[in-house]
């Protein structure tokens, strides 16, 4: 029988893994523990088997499991990113309770975690969603808007962008994969050259992870395969 703390230890082979293949470190690989329409319990379980950081696509259940899990487990530190499409009227529940936001796609979303973003918490981390296939239904500025919002951002005072996160077209074929992720990888090298502070790059799934790390991927986004398929209401 399959248990979250079984498929975390597949994880983390799989990581160590493809990382011997292209000789990267795997310590460099942050894993996002994707808990969107998952009950606390199954995160608790994710918890106690050693997984810290998770990340939400719906602000109210997101808020109410961070909120959840201070009352409950005040002394685990968790770490909570922000993975979905971001309304502005969203905003302050997200900066008032996220550590990360992942989908910022213009420069009025990013005003608005700036200005809303309690003034006892650190700074909020974020990052600038491409949606490198040009996808109507995806969110996310095209790689030439990139330099423009990237630069209106880092004077942001209560921002730190940290680097950018891509959801691609869904492709079965690895070779197809790293074709389009080393076309963001690309992105995100340009842009550590002209902002300093550029860390994190946020691509590869359950469906993709592998060809994701192959391609400079340090931070994958996994649901299904740690809590198995998502429930609907």
């Amino acid at each position: 029988m399959m248990t979250i703390e079984t498929n975390l230890q597949h994880i983390h082979y799989e990581i160590t893994e493809i990382c011997r293949e292209c000789e990267r470190d795997p310590s460099n690989i942050k894993l996002i523990a994707v808990s969107k329409t998952k009950p606390c319990f199954l995160i608790e379980q994710a918890i106690d088997a050693g997984q810290t950081i998770f990340g939400e696509n719906y602000v109210q259940e997101g808020v109410e499991k961070i909120k959840y899990f201070a009352a409950h487990r005040p002394d685990t530190h968790l770490e909570w990113h922000f993975i979905g499409p971001l309304q502005s009227n969203k905003t302050r529940l997200v900066t008032e309770h996220f550590d990360w936001v992942h989908t910022v796609d213009r420069i009025k979303i990013a005003q608005r975690l700036n200005d809303q973003r309690p003034t006892f918490l650190n700074k909020l981390n974020v990052l600038i969603q491409i949606n490198i296939s040009n996808e109507l239904t995806k969110s996310g500025i095209t790689p030439e808007q990139l330099p423009q919002l990237a630069a209106q951002m880092s004077n942001l005072p209560n921002l730190v962008l940290r680097g950018l996160m891509f959801i691609p077209k869904a492709e079965n074929e690895f070779k197809k994969q790293r074709e389009t992720f080393l076309k963001a990888y690309d992105l995100y090298s340009e842009l550590q050259q002209k902002i300093a502070g550029i860390d994190t790059l946020s691509m590869g799934m359950s469906g993709d992870m592998n060809a994701a790390i192959a391609s400079g991927s340090n931070t994958i986004r996994i649901g299904s395969a740690i809590f198995g398929a998502r429930e609907y209401n």
